[in-house]
């Protein structure tokens, strides 16, 4: 897929969310902002990701807690234009920082990262190290990601929490759909996304 095809891709996406009317929409992020951001945060955002936030940059609600819902996200949409930047950082490391609970919690250790610590706290301090050069993934909306890179497109969203990670659409458009049309449209018969991440496909 071309860079003009995942501006198009990004663009469609953008229309699909303001048609479904689930969030209040500002214009969109400056290329000045995007700068900003990408420089402050390490990471460039894909090319279908940025095409999005261009058209149009989603809006949280105010906050209402759910009876019962134990993990509502206050602030789903990543609040890139005015946020509070230890927030977003956080909402940055959330994938990693997944695995890490994993691996002090429950005893997840991957077998390529040779024999495990003998306590937590060393694999904790063992798995960071080795984590910090995995592929940077951005949120979109809670929990659901798409990586990084400038020049690349069209990349399945996946959803992520800890070492629980599914598809949660085959593009930023299929996404869109699944995410906030209801009912939630079914899947086609050949729905079939193929991660394009390194790393972070082995837990499919």
């Amino acid at each position: 897929m071309t860079r003009g095809e995942g501006v198009s891709l990004g663009m469609v996406a953008a229309r699909r969310l303001a048609e479904l009317g689930c969030c209040k929409i500002a214009p969109g992020l400056t290329d000045a902002e995007f700068a900003d951001i990408e420089g402050e945060y390490g990471f460039e955002f894909a090319d279908d990701h940025r095409a999005f936030l261009a058209a149009g940059l989603p809006l949280n609600s105010p906050f209402e807690p759910e009876p019962g819902v134990s993990h509502a996200w206050e602030k789903p949409w990543p609040e890139w234009r005015d946020g509070d930047p230890e927030e977003l950082r956080e909402q940055l490391n959330f994938p990693v920082e997944g695995v890490l609970r994993a691996v002090e919690s429950s005893g997840h250790w991957r077998p390529a990262w040779g024999a495990r610590p003998d306590t937590p706290e060393a694999a904790v301090a063992v798995a960071r190290r080795l984590l910090a050069d995995v592929p940077r993934m951005v949120p979109i909306y809670a929990h659901r990601f798409l990586p990084a890179g400038r020049g690349t497109t069209g990349h399945p969203v996946l959803s992520m929490w800890g070492t629980d990670i599914i598809y949660y659409g085959a593009d930023l458009v299929d996404y869109v759909n699944q995410e906030f049309e209801e009912p939630r449209p079914e899947h086609p018969d050949d729905w079939s996304p193929q991660a394009t991440v390194s790393f972070w496909r082995d837990y499919l």
